[in-house]
């Protein structure tokens, strides 16, 4: 499958059945699959007049607990803030699928990951974060979609996939499981009318009194810190006793894995930590492999901004470098290579 579609395929076998967007390469394929196969499984696509619109859309189609989803790419997402601040604070799921393009402004349609900070930090104004995702294949791809639904209704939360650019346009076998139903429940807190006697119910992000907000903020920020503990995910391989650290996700991570093979060959030990979920971010790991080696190289496809929680997460216990490239080119094996023997003097 195309890596759009394989996205596309995945949100509507986890039960998406609820899909509202506006094109904007490089993610027009999520629109046009939803477009021929929502049908299939009784459920609605429509094409919003533009992304200010369409967030709204889910707003509104999420807060009566239906499974509901939207994508774009970073300018779009920029317009989807407001709607997704509103949602944070609401307390309404959904998933965002952004494709990330490069930037700023209108930028160019080449890979990047320049829309890490927009996607940790963001969800608009305020205190709110989105609980973030980040494949490196197409099969992780389709997977998180699948799973997304799950994790934003168990932790009533907007959740985002953050893809790039090269893995909506790339092709690659992508094992599908069998769609599913959404569960046929009436979640206890979204709308739906008085039908049947049952207590009105209010979708809200209003507290006008400071009291109330701060205990809401407070309320949300204990949702993070269980989100911190139940879905931090990563994955790391490589060597027990390494010279460098890698840290990278999405392309830059498949990159950086063929060219410890690489530096391999020579005798350089390495090992490699893959972050999938970017908030919450995996420390711990990186802490832990910081300590035994001599330096920790990053590896990102903008200008430095996952860097920042590296460093974090290293302290003190090495040196922290970064190796980027911009504006839509892809960090080629042999230059990840190459900066791993300069740093070990090779």
């Amino acid at each position: 499958m195309k890596g759009n579609e394989a996205a596309a395929e995945g949100a509507i076998a986890g039960g998406c059945r609820y899909f509202f967007g506006y094109p904007i390469t490089p993610q027009n394929e999520i629109p046009e699959y939803m477009a021929l196969h929502m049908r299939e499984v009784g459920g609605v696509y429509l094409q919003a007049e533009s992304e200010v619109a369409a967030i709204n859309m889910v707003f509104g189609a999420a807060s009566t607990g239906a499974r509901v989803m939207t994508s774009s790419s970073g300018p779009g997402i920029s317009l989807m803030q407001e709607g997704l601040s509103y949602m944070v604070g609401s307390r309404v799921p959904c998933l965002i699928l952004n494709v990330c393009r490069g930037g700023p402004g209108l930028g160019n349609i080449g890979t990047s990951q320049s829309d890490y900070w927009l996607a940790t930090r963001g969800a608009g104004h305020g205190d709110g974060r989105c609980i973030t995702f980040a494949p490196a294949t197409l099969q992780e791809q389709y997977d998180l979609c699948r799973e997304s639904f799950e994790v934003a209704e168990r932790y009533r939360h907007p959740v985002m996939v953050l893809s790039e650019a090269a893995l909506g346009q790339m092709m690659e076998p992508v094992r599908v499981l069998p769609r599913t139903e959404p569960p046929a429940r009436v979640l206890p807190w979204a709308i739906g009318g008085r039908r049947a006697g049952r207590e009105r119910r209010v979708i809200n992000s209003l507290y006008a009194q400071p009291p109330d907000l701060e205990a809401e903020n407070r309320k949300l920020a204990d949702l993070y810190r269980q989100v911190q503990r139940e879905q931090t995910r990563w994955v790391e391989l490589g060597d027990e006793d390494p010279e460098v650290l890698l840290v990278a996700y999405g392309i830059p991570a498949r990159c950086s894995e063929t060219a410890m093979e690489r530096v391999a060959a020579e005798g350089i030990r390495t090992r490699l930590v893959r972050p999938i979920s970017l908030f919450p971010f995996p420390h711990e790991p990186i802490r832990r492999w910081a300590g035994p080696a001599s330096h920790t190289l990053v590896v990102e496809a903008s200008i430095g901004q996952m860097v920042d929680d590296v460093r974090t997460a290293v302290g003190d216990q090495s040196p922290v470098s970064l190796l980027s490239v911009l504006g839509g080119l892809i960090t080629t094996p042999e230059e990840i290579a190459g900066e791993i023997r300069r740093i070990v003097g090779r």
